[in-house]
């Protein structure tokens, strides 16, 4: 992943790190479509492999709209993540307003059977440099 800045939550051992970034080129703020892509890096800190079992997340828009995703793994993969390395993998989310937030979790195994939960950090989706109107 690139060096922006990014949104960073630590839970048992499992860091997730999202960085969001605005796609003018795939949103349409005259038709009430606005795009983002976020990167997601899930690094391993234990000491025994885990596995990523689901996906629940949270899109909240400017309006207060909410809607919860919920589904297997993430694009298409369980990913399992041995001690000390990482997974990562890119989506995306289109909003019906210019900003809004996303979090979520994600629902691991560890090698014991052990299910948990490892929290994705609440995260801003912005425009930037949005038009200024003068009244």
């Amino acid at each position: 992943m690139h060096d922006a800045p990014a949104y960073s939550a630590e839970t048992d051992g499992i860091v997730v790190r999202v960085r969001p970034s605005y796609l003018a080129g795939q949103s349409d703020p005259d038709g009430g479509r606005w795009v983002w892509a976020y990167q997601v890096e899930i690094v391993n800190l234990t000491t025994g492999p885990v596995q990523l079992m689901a996906r629940r997340w949270t899109i909240t828009d400017a309006t207060g709209h909410v809607e919860e995703v919920r589904g297997p793994g993430v694009v298409g993969e369980q990913p399992v993540i041995a001690p000390g390395e990482a997974y990562a993998y890119a989506s995306g989310c289109p909003l019906g307003t210019a900003s809004g937030t996303m979090v979520g979790a994600y629902y691991m195994t560890d090698d014991r059977g052990r299910a948990f939960e490892a929290q994705i950090p609440a995260f801003s989706l912005d425009v930037p440099d949005p038009k200024r109107l003068l009244n």
